[in-house]
């Protein structure tokens, strides 16, 4: 029996700390720090979602833990 062919899922991680370092920057230029890492985090967050939401879509999903298991040759 082989085991189903899973798509590996995108992470958002690096679009969120990219987004709220930016966000900073931006809120510096403006004399509004504070509010740049705020602005950042709302927009790196709705960018998180819509890759999550863009994998759900295309079906990537994180494999069970029985679909690991058995994906495992035996020696």
């Amino acid at each position: 029996m082989s085991a189903p062919v899973v798509k590996n899922p995108r992470a958002g991680g690096s679009l969120l700390a990219l987004s709220v370092i930016a966000g900073a920057f931006a809120g510096a230029l403006l004399k509004q720090p504070s509010m740049g890492v705020v602005a950042g985090t709302a927009i790196g967050i709705a960018i998180c979602l819509a890759v999550w939401l863009a994998d759900i879509r295309q079906g990537a999903r994180r494999p069970r833990r029985e679909e690991v298991a058995t994906s495992i040759p035996a020696d």
